[in-house]
């Protein structure tokens, strides 16, 4: 049984402790925002944060949530507002197929939580997701409109 939060709501999980909590978080618990892109952690399409902390979700054990808090993409934004990261990323029109998306938001989420106003080093340091379309210079751009938010 793996219990943690998800999204603000306790969930009890039956499933195996090694169970990735990708498949948990999409199949057991129904949030499908949360993207499979490679399954060995190099994409960054599946990443949540773990208490705050960004993590590829593909690789991750759901026993290593378990007693966590767990957010996901459906749960960033707060009270029917949209997270400053995503406002950026619907006015620098980013998102292009959008598949990688969910996963580079909730990434550039967790480094504007660590550095609110990130240099283009601390991006290229930090933001290693994989955007297959190649909207790179409009993900930089929007990062740094959601620092001056």
């Amino acid at each position: 049984m793996a219990r943690f939060t998800i999204n603000g709501r306790s969930v009890n999980i039956n499933v195996s402790p090694g169970t990735p909590l990708l498949w948990v978080i999409r199949e057991q618990v129904g949030l499908t925002g949360t993207k499979y892109g490679c399954g060995i952690a190099q994409c960054g399409a599946c990443t949540v944060h773990l208490d705050g902390v960004a993590v590829r979700s593909c690789i991750m054990p759901v026993a290593a949530a378990e007693g966590k808090k767990v957010t996901t993409i459906e749960g960033l934004a707060g009270g029917g507002t949209l997270h400053k990261v995503q406002k950026a990323w619907v006015d620098g029109d980013v998102p292009q197929c959008g598949f990688c998306q969910s996963g580079m938001i909730m990434a550039v989420a967790a480094l504007l939580k660590d550095k609110p106003k990130p240099t283009d080093a601390d991006i290229d340091a930090t933001i290693t997701n994989i955007c297959r379309c190649g909207t790179f210079q409009q993900v930089r751009e929007a990062i740094h409109a959601a620092a001056k938010a």
